[in-house]
């Protein structure tokens, strides 16, 4: 069973920078897919950012070019880096993992079996 918990979130100025961070419990190894997702009040959770065990990644519209998501193996940790923040960037993020992993990243949340309880960030 893999535990994920996530850290970095808190309020930042509209067009300022943040970094999420996502621990994993263990390390991931094989094929697998990780990725970023967020919920607003009244929302629906959506998918932001992934990327699989090769590196390949991919990205919500709404972030391209702003976002960035990577992993360092050697920590087991995952991070998604969010520039010129937007008021509608304002929700709770998730971290999540999909183990094994055996098509190119997908930013489905249904895809995604582990999850971590969330970071809030808010932009104002």
């Amino acid at each position: 069973h893999v535990q994920l918990v996530e850290s970095g979130g808190g309020s930042v100025q509209i067009g300022g920078s943040l970094s999420l961070s996502c621990a994993a419990s263990t390390v991931i190894y094989g094929r697998y897919c990780m990725g970023w997702f967020r919920q607003a009040p009244g929302k629906e959770r959506e998918g932001v950012a992934a990327i699989d065990s090769d590196g390949t990644t991919v990205y919500a519209d709404s972030v391209k070019g702003r976002f960035t998501i990577s992993k360092d193996s050697a920590k087991n940790t995952l991070s998604l880096q969010m520039n010129s923040l937007k008021p509608e960037d304002t929700a709770m993020y998730y971290c999540a993992a999909a183990l094994p992993w055996f098509a190119p990243p997908s930013t489905f949340s249904g895809d995604f079996g582990y999850w971590g309880q969330g970071t809030q960030v808010t932009v104002s």
